[in-house]
């Protein structure tokens, strides 16, 4: 496992900002959002985080990709698996390796529903998400107790993603 970018305490305080637009709501209302989204037919959907990749489940809105780590808030919770292709991957809290970058774009570039079940965190690995995902592509991660954000990805975000990591701290370690 190569650890190559680690977040920076400013750059968290940062991140907890929405890097799209927040949806606020109950799941019922949030998913509504995400029905009208579906109908746009985007070249791909990622969902990043337990809790709205089950929503999306239960809601029967199909995604391209989960990226989970089987927990909520910090604690383990119950694993579910959403599609037969799956991918693990190592990515400690608070960083983005090398490996969950080569398995988010690889995984984009294919035509097959993947899930990612990260070993670690997958919170800022919707900034890889972002990058790599065809434009036009929505990228929806929970918002603790406020809703969902969506971000659709388009050159400015691509940009604003590549700042982001540029912004971390890069560092090399196995």
């Amino acid at each position: 496992m190569s650890v190559i970018y680690t977040i920076t305490p400013k750059l968290r305080v940062k991140f907890k900002e929405p890097f799209g637009i927040l949806v606020k709501g109950s799941f019922e209302q949030t998913m509504a959002k995400m029905q009208e989204i579906k109908t746009q037919k985007p070249p791909k959907i990622i969902a990043v985080g337990d809790v709205v990749t089950k929503n999306l489940q239960i809601y029967k809105i199909p995604f391209d990709l989960a990226i989970i780590d089987n927990q909520c808030m910090r604690k383990k919770i119950q694993p579910t698996t959403y599609t037969s292709n799956i991918v693990k991957v190592k990515n400690p809290q608070g960083t983005i390796t090398k490996e969950a970058i080569e398995v988010i774009k690889t995984s984009l570039e294919n035509n097959e529903p993947t899930h990612i079940v990260v070993e670690g965190e997958e919170d800022l690995l919707v900034i890889a998400a972002v990058l790599y995902a065809p434009e036009n592509s929505i990228v929806v991660y929970g918002q603790p107790y406020e809703g969902i954000v969506l971000v659709k990805v388009s050159p400015e975000k691509k940009t604003e993603a590549s700042e982001f990591l540029k912004a971390m701290k890069k560092c090399s370690k196995s």
